[in-house]
C-alpha cells in the first residue's frame, strides 16, 4: 500500500466508521416515540435504576478506544489528534469481527490522574473501556487505578491482547514440542507493556520458570539499576532462580524466546544455544527480532512473528474483539485473568487438527475463520464470567456466541453491499 493511496482512501470518507440510526423517524409518531415526549420514560426509568441504560441506550453494545496518543502503533508519541486514523480502524474491526460498536476518545492529556478522571468521568456512556497507544509504565498504572474505581470493565489490549494470542500459541507449540507449561524455561526480552502483559497472563497459565530481560539485563528481585513500579512487581513474580546476565547468556538452555522488544535483538547464536526443539516468538513490529528464516536455519522449531507474511502471525485481531464482545454481553465489573486464559485457550482449541509447527494460531487473514473465532472467543470469556460469578448479566455463553456470529455476518452482508455499490460506482 502507497502513501498517497492510503491517504486518499482516508480522505474520501472523511474517515472510516460513522453513527448511524437504528429507528427510523419518518413519521410524527416516531419522533414522539423516539424523542420528545416519548424519550421521558426511557430517563425515568434510567434514573430510578441506572442499570436500565445498558438496555434502553447505546451503552450496553458500546466501548470506549482511549489514547493520548504517546505511543501509537509503531509510530511513536505522535499526539492524539494524529493518533486518530488508528483508534477509528480499531473501531472498525471491533464492529466487523464483533458487532461491537467502539467510539474513539483522543484525549489532549498527558498526566495520568488528568486520564484516570476523565475516563472515570465518562463511565455513564460506556459498557467497557479499551486502553490503547499508551506510553509505559504509565498505561499499566491507568489501567490498574480504573479498574478499582470503575463498574465496568477495563481492558488493555497493548498488554492483554498480545498476551492473549502470545498464550494461545505457546498452548499448542509446548504441546508439539513435548513440552510443560510449569516446567518450561521462557526467557522474554522486553519489559514494557506487552512483555509485562504477557509474564503475567503466562504466570497465571501456570509457567513457572520465567525471566524478563530488558536492556539492562535480567530482572529480578531487587535489582536497583531502570526499575519502575510495574518493573519491580513482575520482577518479584518471576525469576525464581534470581538470575542475572544478559539476554544472550539467559537464552543459553531456554526452551521457549519471546521478543517484544527491537529488530535484531535475537540471533542465530541464540537459538543454537537453547534447549531442544526451541520455540521463538520474535513479536516486534513491523521488524522481528530475528527473521523467521533465520530463526528457522539456526535450528528454531516454531517460529512465530508479528507479520502476515510468515506462518505464526500473533496479531491481536485474534483476541481483542471477541473479548470486549464477552466482557460486554455479561458486563463483569472486572476483566479478570481467567478471562484472558478462557479467551486464549479458545483461540489455541480453534485451530484443531490443523495445529502444526507452521499453524499453531489461527490465520488472522482468513476472513471466515476470523469472524467465527471472534464468537467463540466472546463465548468463552462469557462462560468465564458467569461460571466465577462476577457476570452481571448471566447470559448462556452458547446465545453470546449465536449472537456474535449473527451481528458478524450481518456486517459481512453490509459490507457486500458497500463492495457491490464501489464497483458498480467505478
Amino acid at each position: 500500500m502507497d502513501k498517497q493511496t492510503a491517504i486518499e482512501a482516508h480522505r474520501e470518507k472523511n474517515g472510516k466508521i460513522q453513527i448511524t440510526g437504528l429507528v427510523p423517524v419518518a413519521t410524527k409518531e416516531q419522533l414522539s416515540t423516539y424523542y420528545t415526549p416519548g424519550v421521558a420514560y426511557p430517563c425515568l426509568a434510567i434514573k430510578e435504576d441506572k442499570e436500565k441504560s445498558f438496555e434502553y441506550t447505546l451503552r450496553g453494545r458500546t466501548a470506549a478506544i482511549i489514547t493520548d496518543g504517546t505511543r501509537i502503533l509503531g509510530l511513536g508519541n505522535i499526539g492524539p489528534e494524529a493518533g486518530m486514523p488508528v483508534m477509528e480502524g480499531k473501531a472498525l474491526l471491533l464492529k466487523k469481527f464483533a458487532g461491537v460498536d467502539a467510539i474513539p476518545v483522543c484525549l489532549s492529556a498527558h498526566g495520568e490522574d488528568e486520564i484516570v478522571r476523565i475516563v472515570e468521568a465518562m463511565e455513564p456512556t460506556f459498557g467497557a473501556v479499551n486502553i490503547e497507544d499508551i506510553e509505559t509504565p504509565k498505561c499499566l498504572n491507568i489501567v490498574a487505578r480504573l479498574r478499582s474505581s470503575m463498574g465496568i470493565p477495563v481492558f488493555h489490549d497493548d498488554s492483554e491482547g498480545v498476551a492473549i494470542v502470545t498464550l494461545a500459541g505457546l498452548i499448542n507449540a509446548l504441546k508439539l514440542a513435548g513440552k510443560a507449561m510449569g516446567e518450561a524455561k521462557i526467557v522474554i526480552n522486553g519489559a514494557g507493556a506487552a512483555g509485562i502483559g504477557i509474564a503475567r497472563l503466562l504466570a497465571r497459565a501456570g509457567a513457572e520458570n520465567m525471566v524478563l530481560v530488558d536492556t539492562a539485563g535480567a530482572l529480578y528481585k531487587g535489582r536497583a539499576e531502570r526499575m519502575n513500579g510495574a518493573k519491580e512487581e513482575i520482577a518479584a513474580e518471576t525469576n525464581p532462580r534470581m538470575e542475572k546476565g544478559t539476554l544472550q547468556e539467559l537464552a543459553r538452555g531456554a526452551d521457549v524466546l519471546i521478543g517484544v522488544s527491537a529488530r535484531g535483538a535475537f540471533t542465530a547464536e541464540m537459538v543454537k544455544s537453547m534447549a531442544g526443539k526451541p520455540i521463538v516468538f520474535a513479536l516486534a513490529n513491523p521488524e522481528p527480532e530475528i527473521d523467521y528464516e533465520e530463526a528457522k536455519a539456526a535450528g528454531a522449531f516454531i517460529v512465530a512473528t508479528g507479520r502476515s507474511d510468515r506462518p505464526n502471525q500473533v496479531n491481536n485481531l485474534l483476541a481483542f474483539p471477541g473479548m470486549i464482545r464477552g466482557l460486554l454481553e455479561t458486563r463483569p465489573t472486572r476483566a479478570e485473568p481467567e478471562m484472558s486464559i478462557a479467551a486464549a485457550k479458545a483461540i489455541a482449541r480453534f485451530v484443531g487438527r490443523k495445529a502444526g509447527v507452521d499453524m499453531i494460531v489461527p490465520d488472522p487473514t482468513d476472513r471466515k475463520a476470523a469472524m467465527t473465532l471472534a464468537a467463540k472467543v466472546a463465548g468463552a470469556v462469557a462462560r468465564t464470567a458467569v461460571d466465577m460469578g462476577i457476570a452481571t448479566v448471566r447470559k448462556d455463553p452458547g446465545a453470546v456466541e449465536a449472537d456474535t456470529k449473527r451481528d458478524v455476518k450481518n456486517y459481512a452482508r453490509y459490507e457486500a453491499r458497500m463492495l457491490k455499490k464501489q464497483g458498480a460506482g467505478a
